[in-house]
């Protein structure tokens, strides 16, 4: 067991490809698997910036409804294919993220946390008004996903696996670019800032400006997550700007394990198949979920994820120590 999560841990972005790879096929049905590889992509755009900076955001649904709704619009306005929308989805939660993070950095704390969430609800009132573009609160509705043709092959979105697979390598493109982050420089100076701020702008860097930049790259990926997610959906419902879905970021960061590369997976994977389960069984389903976080909260800080690395840690300290005939 040791050695299997130290090996997972050394070979991260190889170690979750291979398991998304096989995913599907341990699922009850492929649109569970489908959800639970773009909330995971979504949670770890938000970790980014929460696990590994330290900077907790409410309005992280702003980036996932920005990149949903471009990208549906593009489609159903503009007659844009399907590839290149996703990428005006991405720019475009990139540009929302500038604007929000530029007024955002400038506070600190709860008050962080309060800006966010105020800014991501006046997006949320700027689409929700624009209903002859949006829907409205019906939502954008005619996303139709082209087949796409690259030389003998033909990818159909109308069939679940295909789908899965594709979304699957645009998955596994960002988890590669933010592990090169997080092995890069910059990402030892985020962790220097949430470590504390004030010793790394002692040190020379610029906080402010990595705060942004994080931010921005936090809005991507989640604006990535987006525009995904219109295509699975085929509609893009006005409540993917809601700020519920920032909560649901919150809560899947912190039962896998915030600040870990695999964590927020884990954290999707569990918040999605108890949903799954217990919406089955009874329509109160947000309190039983509730319930569980709260025993995460207060027995697992460290999210599951977080925790088997945390008991790993130690088993080899004690180890290390009887080596050298000391106590563990």
């Amino acid at each position: 067991m040791n050695a299997a999560i130290e090996l997972i841990t050394r070979h991260r972005v190889a170690a979750v490809l291979l398991f998304l790879l096989v995913f599907p096929w341990i699922m009850p049905y492929d649109a569970l698997a489908v959800n639970i590889l773009i909330f995971g992509l979504f949670a770890v755009g938000f970790n980014l910036l929460f696990g590994y900076t330290g900077l907790l955001s409410f309005g992280h649904a702003a980036f996932l409804g920005v990149g949903s709704y471009a990208t549906g619009m593009a489609i159903v306005h503009a007659q844009v294919p399907w590839p290149i929308a996703i990428v005006l989805g991405v720019v475009a939660a990139s540009v929302t993220g500038v604007v929000m993070g530029y007024l955002a950095i400038r506070t600190r704390g709860i008050y962080f946390s309060m800006v966010t969430l105020a800014l991501a609800q006046i997006v949320y009132y700027a689409f929700y008004k624009a209903e002859e573009y949006t829907g409205g609160e019906n939502g954008l509705r005619g996303v139709v996903v082209q087949p796409l043709q690259i030389g003998s092959f033909t990818f159909d979105f109308t069939q679940p696996t295909v789908k899965y697979y594709v979304i699957w390598v645009f998955v596994a493109a960002a988890l590669w670019f933010v592990s090169r982050i997080l092995a890069s420089p910059f990402g030892a100076v985020i962790e220097a800032v949430r470590e504390n701020e004030k010793r790394a702008a002692a040190c020379g860097y610029d906080v402010a400006r990595s705060k942004l930049l994080v931010f921005v790259l936090s809005a991507a990926l989640c604006g990535l997550a987006g525009s995904l997610r219109a295509l699975h959906l085929s509609v893009v419902p006005i409540d993917s700007l809601s700020y519920l879905l920032s909560g649901q970021a919150v809560m899947m960061s912190l039962l896998g394990g915030m600040g870990t590369f695999f964590g927020p997976f884990v954290g999707a994977a569990l918040f999605l198949y108890l949903e799954d389960i217990v919406t089955s069984m009874t329509r109160h389903w947000m309190a039983v979920i509730g319930v569980v976080f709260m025993v995460f909260v207060l027995f697992f800080p460290r999210g599951v994820w977080g925790t088997l690395l945390q008991q790993l840690k130690r088993r080899k300290a004690a180890q290390q120590a009887r080596q050298e005939g000391g106590t563990p």
